[in-house]
C-alpha cells in the first residue's frame, strides 16, 4: 500500500456471506453508500462504476476489481473526479475489504491507500466509518441471525 492509509472497521452480527452480499449487491450498496448506483460483474479485471450525488454534486467514480475471494476478501481500485485530481493511475486508491467470521459475527475491515496526507487519510477513515455503519445496519436488519432481527428490529442492548 502506498501513501497514507485509512482504515475503518465494524463488527456485524451476521455470517460472512450476508456481509459479502451487502458488499456486492447493488441494491444493498445503494442503501448504505450515499445512494450510489454501482455497476460491476464482480470478477477480477471487471470495471466498477459508482454513480450518484454527494453533498449536492453529481459524480461518476470508477475503478477495477483486482481480487475476489467470496466471503473473505474484495480488492478494487477507486478514482473519484470529485477530488479534482487527474484520472491517472497514481491518483487511484486501492480499497481492500477483508471479512473474518467467528461465532456468528463478521469483522469487516476496509483499508484505502494512497491518501495524500494524514488529514486526507483521517477524512477518508471517517467517511468509510459512516459507510460501514450503514452496511452494518442494512445487514443486521436483513439477517435472521442478528439480535435486531430476533427482537423484531428493536435493539435489545447498547
Amino acid at each position: 500500500m502506498t501513501g497514507y492509509v485509512a482504515t475503518a472497521e465494524t463488527e456485524v452480527a451476521a455470517p460472512a456471506e450476508h456481509v459479502w452480499a451487502a458488499l456486492t449487491d447493488p441494491g444493498q450498496i445503494e442503501q448504505y453508500m450515499f445512494g450510489s448506483h454501482v455497476e460491476s460483474g464482480w470478477k477480477a479485471g471487471d470495471r466498477i462504476v459508482w454513480r450518484g450525488e454527494y453533498e449536492g454534486r453529481r459524480y461518476e467514480d470508477h475503478g477495477e476489481i483486482l481480487e475476489v475471494e467470496p466471503g473473505r476478501r474484495l480488492v478494487m481500485t477507486h478514482y473519484s473526479p470529485l477530488g479534482g485530481a487527474d484520472d491517472v493511475p497514481e491518483n487511484y486508491h486501492t480499497l481492500t475489504y477483508e471479512l473474518h467470521q467467528a461465532d456468528g459475527t463478521t469483522r469487516l475491515t476496509l483499508t484505502q491507500d494512497a491518501n495524500a496526507s494524514p488529514e486526507a487519510a483521517e477524512h477518508s477513515r471517517a467517511n468509510w466509518e459512516k459507510v460501514l455503519s450503514g452496511l452494518k445496519a442494512v445487514v443486521e436488519k436483513r439477517s435472521p441471525d442478528s439480535e435486531d432481527a430476533k427482537s423484531g428490529g428493536e435493539r435489545t442492548s447498547s
